[in-house]
């Protein structure tokens, strides 16, 4: 049986976790095919290695990395750094970890940042369960301007 990761934070100010978790129990392969660990980390700076302890000493298939990034420059570059880690992660691993991080910044009210949290992590959800059960999808969707988090783009157009 599959394990797909979800690694989530405490220094998020929404329970990103528990939104990934839901979209992946809705999958019809949920306890068939793969199972969820969660683990929890104190900042997006320990997303990680946490990814590859999980990818390594469990074979997790696919790691969810879900971050939230704060307002303040200090805040920032942190998360570059944190990024270029869970980049790090994946290639001595060989294994796609999704990076699903919502900077505080992005918006201006808590009500927008729940709805943006909620959005942008139950679509990478999907994407990790597609990524390993319905590739498919993500290839009729290929330059479609699809985004998380916020309306897709759509395509470029001649118009």
């Amino acid at each position: 049986m599959d394990l797909i990761a979800v690694v989530d934070t405490m220094f998020a100010r929404v329970d990103m976790g528990a939104f990934a978790i839901d979209e992946l129990q809705k999958s019809e392969r949920f306890e068939l095919d793969f199972t969820i660990k969660r683990v929890t980390v104190p900042g997006f700076k320990d997303l990680a290695v946490e990814c590859k302890r999980l990818i390594e000493f469990y074979n997790a298939k696919v790691a969810l990395a879900l971050g939230m990034p704060g307002k303040a420059e200090i805040d920032q570059v942190c998360a570059h750094e944190a990024s270029q880690g869970i980049m790090m992660a994946q290639l001595l691993t060989n294994t796609h970890i999704l990076e699903v991080f919502v900077h505080e910044n992005e918006v201006k009210t808590d009500a927008e940042l729940i709805k943006l949290v909620e959005n942008r992590v139950r679509r990478h959800a999907k994407n990790a369960y597609d990524m390993l059960y319905n590739p498919k999808v993500l290839i009729d969707n290929a330059g479609k301007g699809i985004r998380q988090g916020f309306d897709d783009a759509g395509p470029a157009t001649t118009e």
